[in-house]
């Protein structure tokens, strides 16, 4: 809707986005947010000369203010300037020996009053980002974690009845390092969904750069091909964890081929081993399967 505000919540994972190169039509598209209030947000970025980490400590009423406080901190002839060095620069760059502060050094030499090294760097890396083209992705360490949960269910054994309790198996994987992570929990609940997330951070011991869910009801509000909306919570997980959420496009296999790859794998390590156990309580289901949850050499060393 036009004119309406945005979450300050929203707007961190704007730059979250942003920051790791995702393009104004899929920022638009994962936030349900219009091509131009994207545009404007990251124009008052670039006029205001913010540093997006600064942005991203600030509490929501301050970064609210950032925002909407009336003509930008840097007058618009110092930018103007800047840019019109930018595409020197980046050529520079590509030269042996060349770095960026070198070129800053070169830069506030020409204009004692310009940007700080800071600055001059976001503004430098926004040109660098700009002239990248759509290519076949390629994952790298902590970049992306894949959350879904499993079709199937497993069971424990209440003790006063002697019925099976169904729980719900929720699966995360890194897919550079081929990390698979599963725990159980009582459903897909908004606060189990988030208890398995923090567990599987924890046990990760990192926070990756982008969490991909699987248009789960905990996660997203309305799942859509081109504009999934995500829920005020997992904005704000999200947020709490320094990360971006970019939910798995419905109606796209590709986006979700890996973590549901890990799902029939954890069918074979987790399922099946424990098929002939038996359990009482959910916390003695979970001990037998963390032993299986697993890491590669690979993860072992990116994450140290």
């Amino acid at each position: 809707m036009a004119g309406k505000p945005k979450r300050m919540s929203q707007i961190k994972q704007l730059i979250r986005l942003y920051q790791s190169g995702s393009g104004i039509k899929t920022i638009a598209r994962i936030l349900g947010m219009s091509k131009n209030t994207v545009k404007s947000y990251l124009k008052k970025m670039a006029d205001g000369g913010f540093n997006t980490e600064e942005l991203l400590k600030q509490e929501d009423p301050l970064l609210e203010k950032s925002f909407h406080a009336g003509n930008p901190a840097y007058k618009a002839d110092k930018f103007e300037y800047l840019k019109s060095r930018l595409d020197y620069y980046e050529k520079e760059l590509k030269r042996t020996g060349v770095t960026k502060l070198l070129l800053w050094q070169e830069y506030i030499e020409s204009d004692p009053t310009g940007y700080s090294y800071p600055q001059f760097n976001y503004h430098l890396r926004q040109q660098l980002v700009s002239r990248k083209g759509s290519m076949v992705i390629e994952h790298t360490a902590g970049d992306k974690l894949y959350i879904d949960f499993s079709g199937k269910k497993l069971h424990y054994i209440d003790r006063s009845t002697g019925e099976l309790v169904a729980c719900e198996v929720f699966v995360a994987c890194l897919p550079f390092s081929d990390y698979a992570f599963a725990i159980a929990v009582p459903s897909q609940q908004t606060p189990d969904f988030f208890y398995a997330l923090s567990s599987c951070l924890e046990s990760l011991g990192g926070v990756p750069k982008a969490i991909v869910p699987d248009n789960l009801k905990a996660a997203v509000i309305k799942a859509d091909k081109y504009e999934p909306v995500l829920n005020q919570s997992m904005e704000d997980f999200a947020n709490h964890y320094g990360t971006a959420v970019v939910p798995a496009r419905a109606g796209r296999p590709k986006d979700k081929s890996l973590v549901e790859n890990q799902v029939k794998m954890i069918y074979t390590r987790v399922f099946a081993p424990l098929r002939n156990r038996q359990f009482f309580d959910i916390h003695t289901l979970n001990e037998g399967i963390r032993p299986m949850n697993y890491m590669s050499v690979d993860f072992l060393k990116f994450w140290g």
